[in-house]
C-alpha cells in the first residue's frame, strides 16, 4: 500500500511539474533581494521584449547567481528601482532565472512595461555569443508564457533597440531573434 501512494505521489509530482512549464531558478534560489514593493501585470499581453544585461556573461548557477545579484544591486540601489528589472534572465548555463516573475510589472522598456514581459540574457551580446541552449530556453520560456496566459497567442517579439534608443540586445542576440517566430521588424 505505502509503495502504491509513493507511486501515486510521484506521478503527481511529476504531472505538476510538467503542466507547469519551463523550470525557473526562484529568486531565492540565486539569493536575490524580496522586492521593495510590486505592480500587479495583467495577462494575455502582446508583446515579449528580448535585453541583455551588457555586463558579465556567466556559465554556472554560482556565478550566474553573482552576476544577478549585482544586476539587482544596481537596479535597486542606484537607479532607485524596487527590484530587477526584467520579468526573467537567461544565464550561458541555459538556465532560466526568476527576475520580477510572472504577473509583475517589469521596469526594462519604458512605456512598453504594462504591454510586455521582458526577458534579458546575461551578458554582453555585442560580444559574447549565444549558446543553443540559452536559445532553447528562450523559446521554451516564450511557450510557457503563452500557455500560462501571461501574453498571447499572437504576441509580438521585439528587441529592447526597437522600442528604445539602445543598442540592447547586442548584436549576436539582435542577428539571432529576428529568424525567430513572432518576431516583427
Amino acid at each position: 500500500m505505502v509503495s502504491k501512494v509513493a507511486l501515486l505521489l510521484a506521478v503527481l509530482v511529476c504531472s505538476q511539474y510538467m503542466a507547469q512549464g519551463v523550470y525557473v531558478v526562484s529568486k531565492a534560489e540565486w539569493g536575490g533581494r524580496a522586492p521593495s514593493w510590486t505592480v500587479a501585470l495583467g495577462n494575455y499581453l502582446g508583446y515579449a521584449i528580448i535585453h541583455h544585461t551588457a555586463g558579465s556573461y556567466c556559465e554556472t548557477r554560482a556565478a550566474c547567481g553573482a552576476v544577478l545579484r549585482s544586476v539587482q544591486n544596481y537596479h535597486m540601489d542606484s537607479l532607485g528601482w524596487p527590484d530587477i528589472g526584467y520579468n526573467f534572465l537567461i544565464g550561458g548555463d541555459g538556465s532560466v532565472y526568476e527576475g520580477r516573475g510572472w504577473n509583475r510589472m517589469g521596469a526594462h522598456a519604458a512605456e512598453w512595461n504594462p504591454y510586455s514581459i521582458g526577458i534579458s540574457f546575461l551578458g554582453n551580446y555585442n560580444w559574447d555569443t549565444l549558446e543553443p541552449n540559452m536559445i532553447a530556453a528562450a523559446k521554451e520560456l516564450l511557450n510557457d508564457a503563452v500557455n500560462r496566459g501571461q501574453i498571447s497567442s499572437g504576441y509580438v517579439l521585439y528587441g529592447h533597440r526597437q522600442v528604445s534608443a539602445t543598442e540592447c540586445p547586442g548584436t549576436h542576440i539582435w542577428n539571432e531573434i529576428r529568424g525567430w517566430s513572432h518576431w516583427s521588424g
